[in-house]
């Protein structure tokens, strides 16, 4: 994360320094046009083509709409929340993850900081509300996400609540890369309906 700071700050500082360079030479370099985003229309699970990447910028604030136990919406920006996973809706404890962030944001102002975009072109940031806390924190401390060490160093693992893993067993096998356990919950799913 300091890298990624301190590269900012050196990208930063050398854009203003061009800019003052070019300015000196009666120099106006061509304006740029950024593309049109379009805005979220529906609210539904993840979507890879209707998901919108914030450029790392000025924080996003305002309410929240929840998506599912990790991901929130904010000025039609989704957002996945930093370093944690949350089962997915329609995987064991998915829709109880979903109402606790729910209850967590109701009536209240986010702040998100975005630190990047994943590479399901997501927007991740630092989720807090206005007291201060932290939503991953939050999330993992209630037992309905866990700490990914690949994305947080370890952040939260000291928060997670005794036999989380087991009980998110899905997140879990994810993490560990899994997926034939995905894929074998998926088929018991569709054998059912």
């Amino acid at each position: 994360m300091e890298a990624v700071l301190l590269m900012l700050i050196f990208v930063g500082v050398a854009f203003f320094a061009g800019c003052r360079k070019s300015s000196q030479n009666n120099y106006t370099p061509p304006s740029r046009t950024t593309s049109q985003k379009k805005p979220i229309t529906k609210r539904q699970p993840f979507d890879v083509k209707s998901a919108q990447g914030q450029p790392i910028s000025a924080p996003l604030e305002g309410p929240a709409y929840v998506v599912d136990g990790d991901t929130i919406v904010i000025q039609k920006t989704q957002i996945r929340l930093c370093g944690v996973d949350a089962p997915e809706l329609d995987h064991p404890h998915g829709k109880n993850a979903k109402w606790a962030l729910i209850n967590l944001c109701k009536g209240k102002t986010v702040r998100a900081e975005v630190t990047e975009q994943d590479a399901y072109g997501r927007t991740v940031a630092k989720c807090r509300l206005q007291d201060g806390r932290d939503l991953s924190a939050e999330m993992v401390k209630l037992g309905l996400a866990i700490d990914w060490p690949k994305f947080s160093n370890g952040k939260y693992s000291s928060m997670e609540v005794p036999g989380v893993r087991k009980k998110l067993w899905l997140a879990d096998a994810r993490q560990k890369g899994k997926m034939h356990v995905w894929k074998q919950f998926e088929a018991r799913k569709d054998a059912k309906t």
